[in-house]
Order: C-alpha cells, then structure tokens, then sequence
C-alpha cells in the first residue's frame, strides 16, 4: 500500500470547487499531496484550497480557469506548474449537464456541453501530458471523470448531449492509455452513477427533488445515492501506487446501476 509519508507530488483538479472534485482534494489533501483547484468560481476553489491546507496538503493552489478556452487553460496550468511542480495526477473532472431533447436542442447548447465536458477533457490532458513529459518525470496518472450515462441511456429524457460527451470521454481515455503507456503514465476514467451533487439536480425543478431522490434510491442495488466521497475514493486510488498496474480501464461506482438487468421482474 501507498505510504503517503514518503509520496511527494502534485495533483491537478478541474472542477474542483464542489462535489466530487472538491471531494477528491480533500482527499488528496489528507495524503499530503500538493492540490492544485481549478474552477469558473474562484471563491469555490479558493474554499477547497483553504480546506486541503487545513486537512494535511503540502500546499494547495486555486486559480480560476475555464476549461473551454485553451489559452487560458495552458496559462493556468503553466502558473500552477511553476508555482507547485509539474502535476504527477490529473483528474479531469469540469463538467455541466444541460438537458433537453435532440429535436429542440439550440445548437448553442449542444456545443457548450461538449465544449466543457468533452473538449475540456481533452484540453486538460493535452497541458497536462505536456507539463508531465517537460518534466522528464516517468510515471504520472490521469484521471478523467465519465459517467454510468455514457454507457446506457438514462431513463429520464433529454440526457442526449451529457451522455454523448462522457462516451466520448471513455472512448479518449483508453486510446490515451495506449498512447502514454510509454511513458509510464497511467489514464483511467472513474464511472459515477447518480451523486448527491448540484451537477445531480441541475435539470430538475426544486419542489421535485425530494420525490425523485426517493425513487432513484429505490432504483439502485445499494439503495442510495452516493455521496461526493465515494467515486472520489475511487478516484484517490486510480491516482495512487496502489492501482500501478491498472491503465485504459473504467471504474464503475455507480452503486450496482450497471450490473442488473434493464428489465424489472
């Protein structure tokens, strides 16, 4: 096992100023690893730097960054590289759902989802393999965040664009794996099934929460939704020693979603 007393390294996060992402600093922060928070809000990542200095980080950075606009996105991880080291794990993790049917769909729409979550990801790969090669260092881990939607379609309607981007992202990261396997960096996406996360309630109206939270629960083999917690240990150990020999894979923590049988008997 990863002994966090003798591991000295830096972990870039997108997204990292709520749910799972803020989750996986915190983590990480308990390590001991220098955390690097990425995010359109600047106060929700200056919130979880402050929180990981608190918990154990070596050091913590929050830098404001949209992962859409590259030259903002090759700025910020430049300043974060000569601040704190170039990264040895990437979760790639920003992300928005935006509901709607195909039909009605403006293509506005469709392009911002794919810019963030797809686009994003690649993005945040492309600076972040050039920091980990640059710095001649073999080995590193990346991390990028799918979804149990990128595998089957959800049942609720509208879900076309969110899950097109996270099958996307599965698909970038297994010939990601391919491609860094020489190099000694490992790239794996973490599956979250359904998450008590704003991201969770984005496309459902305040007064239904409450209801459909109930019958999600009811849906899912271990009877809950996760908290932000779970997929981000699930994520802590694909950027640890302890999953060294695990590389192009999709772990699922989705709480048993996937495993059962679409039809209810």
């Amino acid at each position: 096992m990863e002994n966090p007393a003798n591991i000295d390294r830096t972990v870039f996060i997108t997204g990292g100023g709520e749910g799972i992402g803020r989750a996986c600093a915190l983590l990480c922060a308990r390590r001991g690893y220098r955390v690097v928070v990425f995010d359109t809000n600047a106060q929700t990542a200056n919130e979880t730097a402050e929180r990981a200095i608190a918990l154990g980080s070596k050091a913590a950075l929050a830098l404001a960054c949209d992962v859409t606009d590259e030259p903002q996105v090759e700025r910020a991880f430049d300043e974060a590289a000569s601040r704190l080291g170039a990264p040895y794990g990437i979760f790639a993790n920003a992300g928005i759902d935006i509901g709607g049917l195909i039909h009605e769909l403006p293509l506005a729409t469709w392009r911002k989802v794919v810019d963030t979550n797809l686009t994003g990801v690649f993005l945040t790969c492309k600076h972040g393999l050039r920091l980990m090669l640059a710095a001649g260092v073999h080995g590193g881990s990346i991390v990028c965040a799918s979804s149990a939607s990128g595998f089957v379609a959800s049942p609720s309607f509208g879900a076309g664009t969110y899950s097109s981007t996270k099958g996307g992202i599965s698909s970038l990261v297994r010939c990601l794996a391919i491609d860094y396997a020489r190099y000694g960096i490992r790239v794996n996406a973490v599956v979250p099934g359904a998450t008590e996360t704003g991201l969770m309630w984005n496309n459902v109206a305040p007064d239904e929460i409450a209801g459909l939270r109930e019958r999600i629960c009811k849906q899912i083999p271990l009877g809950r939704l996760a908290q932000p917690e779970d997929p981000a240990k699930a994520v802590l150990w694909l950027l640890s020693d302890d999953s060294a020999y695990v590389t192009g894979s999709q772990l699922v923590c989705d709480g048993g979603v996937l495993a059962q049988s679409s039809i209810s008997i």
